[in-house]
């Protein structure tokens, strides 16, 4: 039997969910077949127009398996992208139906197929957030959750979260975090800093508010981050100063760098000197093949990738799967 590797960080865009979409007027399907889809910015949080990728792999599974066989990849834990999140929208009801429509059809493109996770979607931000979570594992037996890094335009830290956190903690749910917007938009609009400039940042946000207002230290739970921490690996030493300076700041019992330590992050680096800090810093055990499939920003050979910053053989088969697939159950 062949090695396990386990990818975190997939996406899907179900169609129909996009049809349900469209029948709203909320998105237009009319490129599909030159792999293109554009979503109201009510629901994608980007501009209006923006041609969002729309490859056959995020909704057909023949395709999708295909590409993980020449990828090596056995299973994948797979979560809606942040176009299909509303983190930026505060209507609850378009929202709560989003979001509930989106982890039916991800409950269904997952069904009978034991390689593919479905991560229950969260409509953090608003108060049916904790039900929805409820729902999509026990109902529809999703295998863990996917967060955005902010809700109804609010941080993740805003109290209408507690019962989220709450949840999470008292099952052990592992939980993906990707970034769902950016900072300073305007600043972003070029260069498609938004992916390459705006995530990693607006990851390091969220994260850092999670654990400076308290989040991460009441409630423990295995926390995933996509795209390696973002920026928030090289702010470790800078956020622990703060911390034991700055009364403001010093908010916690543990130091963040302590908390940090707790989390799990991703291999979507796109290099190897920075993939092998990554597991000095927080170990092996902390780090999970995440790709970013099927987008093109994607790593296109994630067991080459982990195999190329030289680790042991132990922490090779930690990394690729052997920690990802006691987090979410595969045995």
């Amino acid at each position: 039997m062949g090695r396990t590797v386990v990818d975190v960080h997939a996406h899907a865009m179900p169609l129909t969910l996009l049809e349900w979409l469209a029948d709203q007027g909320l998105a237009d399907l009319s490129r599909k077949d030159e792999r293109i889809v554009v979503i109201d910015p009510r629901v994608s949080g980007v501009g209006a127009g923006a041609p969002l990728p729309l490859p056959e792999s995020m909704y057909d599974n023949t395709v999708r398996r295909a590409e993980m066989a020449e990828q090596g990849v056995t299973h994948q834990a797979i979560s809606l992208p942040p176009f299909l999140m509303g983190s930026t929208c505060d209507d609850s009801e378009l929202v709560g139906e989003l979001v509930r429509r989106g982890n039916d059809a991800l409950a269904e493109l997952v069904a009978d197929d034991d390689a593919l996770i479905g991560l229950v979607g969260v409509p953090l931000g608003h108060p049916q957030a904790a039900d929805e979570v409820r729902r999509g594992l026990d109902s529809l037996g999703l295998g863990g959750a996917a967060i955005g890094s902010r809700g109804a335009g609010r941080d993740l830290d805003d109290p209408v979260n507690a019962p989220v956190w709450s949840l999470l903690a008292e099952r052990e749910v592992f939980t993906f975090l990707h970034p769902s917007a950016t900072p300073e938009p305007p600043r972003m609009k070029d260069f498609w800093f938004p992916q390459l400039v705006g995530y990693p940042i607006e990851t390091a946000i969220a994260t850092a508010r999670l654990a400076f207002s308290g989040v991460l230290e009441a409630n423990r739970f295995p926390l995933c981050l996509a795209h390696g921490g973002g920026c928030l690996p090289a702010l470790r030493g800078r956020l622990d100063m703060g911390w034991d300076r700055k009364p403001v700041a010093h908010t916690t019992e543990l130091p963040p760098s302590a908390i940090f330590e707790r989390l799990y992050y991703d291999t979507a680096v796109f290099d190897p000197v920075l993939l092998r800090r990554l597991v000095e810093d927080v170990g092996a055990e902390h780090v999970l093949v995440g790709t970013d499939y099927p987008f093109d920003l994607a790593d296109r050979d994630p067991v080459g990738a982990v195999e190329a910053v030289g680790l042991s053989e132990q922490e090779r088969d930690t990394v690729l799967g052997g920690s990802a697939a006691r987090l979410l159950g595969i045995g």
